[in-house]
């Protein structure tokens, strides 16, 4: 299992190579990583390796659900979601957007704006106190093969960790997230921008939108 991660990892970066687009700051990921030890259960990355967490890179992922049975449980946030889905897959957001407005809270999220949101685009978030209980209603068999995803695969292997420890035993995450997926590995895709940009908001869209005219211009 070791060797199919270092593989994984090759196949990562030989497809960040093919295709240029702004990502998350180093700072995020970071903090991203902090989250995942912070909020998991038993670690992820033990999960995955052990074999009790499958693996799944997104041009494997439309085979997973159609041959083996695997249903798509998308975790990212809904301002996310809206903006690019698979068709059929389940939504339970793992983080939702903190509505507090204390005192300490307004001046945690001028930060987080200053060290993230204004590039990102992403909300000051908490974690949804009500994940298990929602995948619980969606997905009450726990013998469900079910594909978790979100936009990098930070979040998503926070989430196994938890349903792991919630008692679902045929779990498998979408290795990379869905920033890796390119057009056609998956049939059918909703909303008004590609999936592998849904996670871009902020400066680095507009950076986004500049790399894409360039290259455009590059082919004429």
């Amino acid at each position: 299992m070791a060797i199919q991660l270092k593989q994984l990892h090759k196949s990562f970066l030989k497809h960040e190579n093919k295709h240029l687009r702004p990502s998350l700051s180093p700072s995020s990921h970071r903090l991203a990583a902090l989250q995942v030890n912070a909020v998991s259960g038993k670690p992820a990355r033990q999960l995955i390796e052990s074999g009790t967490v499958r693996p799944i890179l997104p041009k494997e992922a439309a085979a997973a659900m159609k041959a083996e049975g695997y249903t798509l449980l998308d975790i990212r946030p809904e301002w996310e979601r809206e903006k690019a889905r698979v068709s059929g897959s389940l939504h339970v957001p793992l983080f939702v957007q903190d509505m507090d407005n204390s005192p300490i809270t307004l001046l945690k999220k001028w930060v987080h704006f200053g060290y993230i949101g204004a590039w990102t685009g992403q909300n000051f978030t908490m974690i949804n106190a009500d994940f298990l209980p929602q995948v619980e209603m969606e997905v009450p068999d726990k013998d469900t093969k079910l594909l978790v995803a979100c936009g990098e695969g930070l979040r998503s292997m926070m989430a196994v960790s938890k349903l792991h420890g919630r008692g679902y035993t045929n779990l498998g995450w979408l290795a990379g997230g869905f920033n890796r997926a390119v057009e056609g590995d998956f049939s059918t895709v909703e909303g008004p921008e590609k999936l592998q940009y849904a996670t871009i908001g902020g400066a680095s869209y507009f950076f986004l939108q500049l790399i894409n005219f360039l290259q455009a211009v590059g082919k004429e």
